[in-house]
């Protein structure tokens, strides 16, 4: 029998060429968030509410509604992935190596009953990660 509890986590990690900041600024800017993710009204202020908005999809209206958990700029982002209490929470953290950062990034609390969602979190995220790589890879 499954504990009520319990919950999955999705990790996607990457090393990425370049510096903490570049990729800070791709994971912090509006503008560079809705060229990699989707649209957005984010802003880097913790308890900061915003939503992020792609295109409906059948039992889904397109929006995921989120707020701003954590900011320790360069180093660590966090917040949450649909309402609180009800959605998850998605964590990034920057850590500087020799080749330029190691870039985790961690969704978790995905219940037993979200077998859906987690699936889809990992696909999409791999999916994501790859498209801020390109976006952080073209920037100045």
């Amino acid at each position: 029998m499954n504990d009520s509890s319990e919950s999955r986590t999705v990790v996607v990690e990457r090393e990425m060429p370049h510096s903490q900041e570049k990729i800070w600024r791709a994971l912090t800017e509006g503008k560079l968030i809705e060229e990699w993710l989707m649209s957005n009204d984010f802003q880097p202020v913790v308890g900061h509410r915003f939503t992020f908005r792609a295109a409906p999809a059948p039992g889904w209206n397109g929006v995921i509604e989120s707020e701003v958990l954590v900011v320790e700029p360069p180093v660590r982002l966090a917040y949450s992935w649909g309402t609180l209490g009800v959605g998850s929470v998605v964590t990034w953290t920057l850590t500087p190596t020799a080749g330029g950062t190691h870039l985790r990034m961690e969704q978790s609390g995905f219940g037993p009953d979200q077998e859906a969602n987690y699936k889809g979190a990992k696909y999409g995220w791999n999916k994501f990660i790859g498209n801020l790589e390109r976006v952080v890879g073209g920037m100045d």
